[in-house]
């Protein structure tokens, strides 16, 4: 689905998201390097997260979308084959 067809309140988590993960990543330090968020900030940047996934599954929910749909290719092998059974004819 394009951004044009969700709502509102959808854009905003998008884009509140996004901005969020870039904010995390850009504020992350090298490896071995002190962190420069407390403890605490990074809790409820964590919570922050947790309440947008959720908000969007409700919405997801309330739209009738099914959130577990992952995208496959033409060309991918099938999971399942139908075989059809054929009875013989009874003699009569």
């Amino acid at each position: 689905m394009g951004i044009e067809g969700l709502s509102k309140e959808q854009r905003i988590l998008r884009v509140l998201r996004k901005v969020l993960g870039n904010i995390v990543k850009d504020a992350t330090p090298p490896p071995g390097m002190a962190h420069p968020l407390s403890e605490s900030t990074i809790r409820d940047i964590r919570d922050l997260f947790a309440l947008i996934a959720e908000r969007e599954a409700e919405l997801a929910e309330e739209a009738g979308f099914n959130r577990n749909e992952r995208p496959h290719f033409t060309d991918e092998p099938r999971k399942s084959n139908v075989v059809t059974i054929h009875r013989p004819k009874k003699d009569d």
